[in-house]
């Protein structure tokens, strides 16, 4: 796990760093847990752009993640660790006693060997999946459920992990990466240490190019608008609307920074002891 900077040989390398893969141990994927992965290019069922500047970007096939851990008592070993073209952390190839064969988010300290099970008698060790009511105070998890049985949502990304603060009632208190504390109910699951590949939000992508691979397309500034295209747009030179200073908004005129987007009457507001902010 680490970063690789290019020589600067051409402007373009002059930035460039990539991933040193030094996790990776296999670099075809499992063909029976891969399906193809469609994309949208931002465009709903209507055909109109919804989400803008997507679009392009290398073809991909998807890697069936198991985010239940379902499989309760049965023992698996980590066959491979792999690359997932889908997501910033890698992923681990888990072959099981009966033979089958699943993808997990990939922890950091996982090794190529190594045995991991889930369900509430596994061991708290890095890779097992546990409820939160069998996981000590203080320990660091990530993917863990928001609801019981429906599969990992927090602590997914590179890096990421969660920490079990409390244990209270019927409810765990989690610390997110965020800095946002909030309640799970103790029947989650969550699987211990903390998601592998930290070093991925040290890489810079070098060069435009790099992000036409990726799929995002290039972003127009609406201060380089005209005043037709976008609220911030026209005046001569660099103008914020007639001299006076204007709150940076998107073209339909909602205001891009500090605006609260979150509905006040959401359920799950009673959970979250505190805000990210």
């Amino acid at each position: 796990m680490g970063i690789r900077k290019l020589r600067p040989m051409t402007s373009a390398t002059r930035f460039y760093s990539v991933s040193a893969f030094d996790e990776v141990t296999k670099t075809t994927p499992e063909k029976s847990l891969t399906e193809p992965n469609k994309k949208s290019g931002g465009r709903n069922n209507l055909g109109r752009i919804t989400s803008r500047h997507r679009g392009g970007g290398h073809k991909r096939m998807y890697r069936v993640i198991d985010f239940k851990r379902e499989k309760h008592g049965i023992e698996a070993a980590v066959s491979a660790i792999e690359y997932d073209p889908n997501r910033s952390a890698r992923i681990a190839l888990l072959t099981y006693k009966d033979g089958d064969k699943r993808y997990i988010i990939a922890p950091d300290g996982l090794k190529v060997g190594a045995k991991v099970n889930a369900g509430p008698e596994a061991d708290v060790v890095v890779g097992n999946a546990l409820p939160l009511k069998n996981i000590p105070v203080s320990t660091f998890v990530h993917c863990v459920e928001l609801r019981s049985g429906k599969g990992g949502q927090l602590g997914r990304s590179a890096g990421n992990s969660l920490q079990l603060m409390a244990k209270e009632g019927d409810f765990a208190t989690l610390k997110l990466p965020s800095g946002e504390v909030r309640k799970v109910r103790l029947e989650c699951y969550a699987t211990i240490g903390g998601v592998g590949n930290a070093d991925h939000e040290n890489i810079s992508l070098g060069k435009a190019g790099r992000s036409r691979w990726l799929g995002i397309r290039p972003q127009t500034r609406g201060m380089a608008m005209n005043p037709i295209d976008h609220p911030m747009g026209g005046g001569e030179g660099r103008s914020k609307s007639g001299g006076g200073w204007q709150h940076p908004e998107s073209p339909w005129g909602k205001y891009a920074k500090g605006l609260k987007t979150r509905k006040k009457k959401n359920l799950s507001s009673k959970y979250i002891i505190k805000r990210r902010k």
